[in-house]
């Protein structure tokens, strides 16, 4: 694939939230630029959903075609690989309805989020489950987990119960709107 960037690398062209991708998150060289970030086209050679997008007049994001939701989207992926496709459509629907610039306002605030759950709650082996649940979670879902983090640090539990408590809190969450907080 020839040199493929794009002005929001964290939100993909088919609806993926690169910005809350393990990949995104990682240093070393499995690290991913999002999509359409620096380098990209060195790391994903080919995407089906970019040839498409060249077809159809080089769009940003797959909602801002005339075709759009085509039959790609009409049985989405029963299977994730580091990050969940579960939202896809529901993402891109959002932000067709609110605009790109608020869309990508709520992602930040999310992105944010989750830097904080990797720097200060992470003992190593959370940040699949940090991404997946930032990522599926409902926005006021999130807006508690902030507040609960405001409360947990305001007590003086230590450590891995910091970490133990955000994860029951998540689960608890997602147990609630009945989402599974694992990739597929």
């Amino acid at each position: 694939m020839r040199e493929y960037t794009r002005t929001n690398p964290l939100f993909s062209l088919c609806g993926l939230n690169c910005g809350l991708c393990p990949r995104y998150h990682t240093n070393g060289k499995s690290k991913c630029p999002g999509c359409g970030g620096k380098n990209f086209h060195l790391l994903r050679p080919g995407c089906a959903l970019i040839t498409c997008s060249k077809k159809h007049g080089d769009i940003e994001y797959c909602f801002c075609c005339d075709s759009f939701p085509c039959p790609r989207y009409e049985s989405p992926s029963e299977k994730d690989s580091f990050i969940t496709y579960r939202n896809v459509l529901r993402d891109l629907h959002r932000a067709k309805e609110i605009g790109i610039e608020r869309y990508q306002q709520e992602l930040n605030e999310k992105i944010s989020l989750l830097e904080t759950l990797l720097e200060h709650y992470n003992d190593g082996k959370r940040k699949g489950f940090y991404c997946t649940a930032v990522n599926l979670l409902e926005p006021s879902d999130l807006s508690d987990l902030k507040e609960y983090i405001i409360s947990i640090e305001n007590n003086t539990v230590e450590g891995s119960d910091k970490i133990g408590q955000i994860v029951s809190y998540l689960l608890g969450k997602a147990k609630s709107r009945d989402i599974d907080l694992t990739l597929r």
